[in-house]
C-alpha cells in the first residue's frame, strides 16, 4: 500500500530506485514518491501526460522493422521469446489484464483480493495489523502487441494526508503465461494515529497513459488481524 512510516524530524518524502528484471517476466525497476496533503484529484495524473510517442505498429511490424540489423534482431527476438507473430493478430493496441492482487505477509495466509468488474468494492476491501511487514503481488497478462513503460501506481489517504506509491514494471511482449510482479517487502504504520479508516486508488498504466485497470476502495489498519482474514 505504500506506507513509510515518518519519524520526528525526517523529511516527509522520498525518491528509491532499484532495479533486476529476469527472463521469468519478474520486474525491472521500481521508483517510489511520497507527498503530503493533496487532494485525491491533485496531480494524480501529472506525469506522462506531455510525453509525444512515435506511431503504434503490430507485432509483425515491430519484427520486421530493421530485420537487417542483426543486433536488433536478437534483442526483439529476446523480448518477443517464443510468441508466434502470426497468432497474435494484427492489433495496434496492446492488451494487459489484471489477473489477480495479493497481500503477503510472514506466517499468515495469503489475502487474495477479489477484482470488481466496476472498479470499486464495497464496503472494507481489507484489513491490516498496525506495524506488520506486508509485499503485494499480482499477476497480468499481457495479449495483442507490446506494452511499453507498464507502470503501478498507489494513492492513500488518510485524514488529508497523501501517500504515493509509483513502481515501473517495464516493457513486456504478449505471451499465453501470466507474467508475476512481487513488491518489495514494507511496513505498516503503527500507533494511536495510524489506526482507522483510509481511502485508496490502485492504477495500471503505460507510456501512452493508457490505463488497464483503475480501483478505488477503502481499508482499515488496526491493532490485531480481521479474525476472517
Amino acid at each position: 500500500m505504500g506506507f513509510e512510516e515518518k519519524k520526528e524530524g525526517e523529511k516527509s518524502g522520498h525518491d528509491e530506485s532499484g532495479n533486476e528484471k529476469q527472463n521469468d517476466g519478474n520486474l525491472k525497476r521500481v521508483e517510489s514518491k511520497s507527498s503530503l496533503y493533496e487532494t485525491e484529484d491533485d496531480g494524480e495524473d501529472a506525469e506522462g501526460n506531455n510525453i509525444q510517442l512515435g506511431p503504434q505498429c503490430t507485432l509483425k511490424e515491430h519484427f520486421e522493422k530493421d530485420k537487417d540489423d542483426e543486433s536488433l534482431r536478437k534483442w526483439k527476438e529476446q523480448l518477443l521469446g517464443n510468441v508466434d507473430i502470426n497468432d497474435v493478430g494484427e492489433s495496434l493496441e496492446p492488451d494487459v489484464k489484471i489477473l489477480s492482487l495479493s497481500i503477503m505477509s510472514p506466517g499468515r495466509s495469503d489475502i487474495v483480493l477479489p477484482i470488481p468488474e466496476n472498479g470499486k468494492p464495497e464496503g472494507r476491501w481489507f484489513t491490516l495489523k498496525e506495524g506488520c511487514p506486508y509485499s503485494l503481488r499480482f499477476t497480468f497478462q499481457v495479449s495483442h502487441n507490446i506494452v511499453a513503460g507498464l507502470k503501478y501506481t498507489n494513492n492513500v489517504w488518510k485524514t488529508g494526508v497523501k501517500d504515493s506509491t509509483k513502481a515501473m514494471l517495464g516493457t513486456f511482449s504478449p505471451q499465453p503465461e501470466p507474467y508475476t510482479y512481487e513488491m518489495p517487502e514494507d511496513t505498516t504504520p503503527s500507533g494511536y494515529f495510524s489506526r482507522g479508516s483510509y481511502s485508496a486508488k490502485t492504477k495500471f498504466v503505460d507510456d501512452d497513459n493508457k490505463c488497464y485497470l483503475e480501483i478505488s476502495y477503502h481499508f482499515d489498519i488496526r491493532k490485531d488481524w480481521a479474525s476472517t482474514e
